[in-house]
């Protein structure tokens, strides 16, 4: 009876992982889509509410979910306290932080870093053109990750219990 009771636990473990790896998967292109929202709701701040940045990222962080509200929020408290240092420093910073809660990958980083540079430092039509270019870029990932959702996903579901089935037989 306690062998049944720890090829099940190993059995469950195995698939638990292999369940969070699909969860990862299925994030992915929700979180890429939710950050377009932001970025385009930022550009609806900057293009027509004429609203200064740390207002504007205070604006985008309380209509948007965790974790990516923690970015926008984060980056407007820095740029409030900020004396004198760059926006693109503080972006950055507010970027490498919050990334690790994220299921976002390097691609989808790289594209926001990017756009750090050009926040608060051009004028306002530059700042709109660099955010739509953005806002492709993420298309482009986003079109890229519900395709590895859908191939993978179901994948490591299915190898996440065969690999706990595995496990178990190698044990008896």
């Amino acid at each position: 009876m306690l062998k049944l009771i720890g090829a099940l636990l190993v059995v469950a473990a195995a698939a638990l992982a292999g369940f969070t790896v699909a969860l990862h998967y299925s994030r992915r292109p929700q979180q890429i889509r939710q950050l377009m929202h932001a970025l385009q709701r930022l550009e609806t701040e900057i293009a027509y509410g004429l609203t200064p940045l740390p207002e504007a990222f205070q604006s985008v962080a309380r209509q948007i979910a965790d974790p990516l509200a923690a970015l926008f929020r984060l980056a407007a408290e820095r740029l409030l306290a900020a004396d004198g240092k760059p926006t693109r420093d503080v972006w950055n910073e507010s970027v490498r932080e919050v990334w690790k809660r994220t299921s976002l990958r390097a691609p989808e980083r790289e594209a926001v870093l990017q756009l750090g540079g050009v926040l608060g430092l051009s004028d306002r039509d530059d700042q709109i053109k660099h955010l739509r270019l953005t806002v492709n870029q993420l298309a482009a990932e986003e079109e890229e990750s519900r395709e590895e959702h859908r191939r993978y996903g179901k994948m490591w579901k299915s190898l996440g219990v065969l690999i706990g089935a595995l496990i178990v037989i190698l044990m008896y």
